[in-house]
This record gives C-alpha cells, structure tokens and sequence, in this order.
C-alpha cells in the first residue's frame, strides 16, 4: 500500500473544506482509481489525483477550479470625428 505524505492530506482536507455547504451535482472516478472529479452546482470542479512518479513515494495532488468572478461592465469610450 503506498503512504501519502501528511502534507498532502492536509492540502485535500484544505481543499475539500471549500465544499462545505455546496450541493455536487456530478462525481466521476477513472477507470485505474487514481482520479476522483467531482462537479458542483455552482460551477466548480475539484479533481483529487494519485500522481506517482519513478522515483519517490506517490503525490497527492489536488485542484479547485473556480468560475471567474462575474466581470464588471465594459467601459464604452466613443471618438468623434473632427
């Protein structure tokens, strides 16, 4: 069985508090079980992954993607002809 570093279940315990209070509306795991997905139903997508490597014990990776925040409106600037 392979050890995943203590530093590495703290970044997915940090990751996964984001959760707390979202509705996931998807999850989806690969086929090898090294990747869980999962989608939430404002948008956001988390992806915890097994990354192993040749040399060294395996790493724990995990990524939170979020919406970009809703961008203000545009500035409209008109030139006038002379």
């Amino acid at each position: 069985m392979a050890q995943v570093t203590f530093q590495d279940l703290r970044r997915v315990a940090d990751s996964l508090a984001l959760l707390k209070g979202r509705t996931v509306v998807d999850a989806s795991v690969r086929s090898d079980f090294r990747q869980l997905k999962l989608e939430l139903s404002d948008g956001m997508v988390v992806v915890i992954a097994v990354e192993s490597t040749e040399s060294g014990p395996p790493h724990l990776s995990v990524d939170v993607v979020r919406l970009p925040e809703e961008r203000s409106r545009q500035l409209e600037v008109r030139f006038d002809t002379f």
